[in-house]
């Protein structure tokens, strides 16, 4: 048995942590978005909720830091989330408007964090 340890790269580090954060974040957000929701949240199917998930992720690695933080998950409608999955579709489907549709989904949740 070898007991050199695999080389990794200050890259792969940085990658991963970066994923770290970004987990973190979303599940916070997920979170505040379950209490902000309460009861409504079970109205939500998980593959809705895989949907928001990831592009709450997207949002997280396109926002700047200080942008994130004044969003506010938990003051979210059943609307607007049903919207922004709407928009994680679109973005699946045509990756194409990745920019233009990162803007839009952080505006939904920015119009109920003020």
């Amino acid at each position: 048995m070898n007991s050199n340890r695999p080389d990794v790269s200050d890259e792969d580090i940085g990658m991963r942590a970066f994923q770290l954060r970004k987990e973190k974040a979303v599940e916070r957000s997920m979170e505040r978005l379950r209490q902000g929701l309460k009861s409504s949240w079970s109205s939500f199917e998980i593959k809705e909720l895989d949907d928001f998930r990831w592009i709450i992720g997207e949002l997280w690695a396109f926002e700047k830091r200080l942008d994130w933080e004044d969003l506010h998950f938990s003051k979210l409608t059943v609307e607007d989330v049903r919207a922004i999955i709407a928009r994680a579709h679109q973005l699946r489907a045509e990756a194409h408007n990745t920019v233009e549709t990162l803007e839009i989904v952080g505006d939904i949740i920015r119009a109920r964090s003020i």
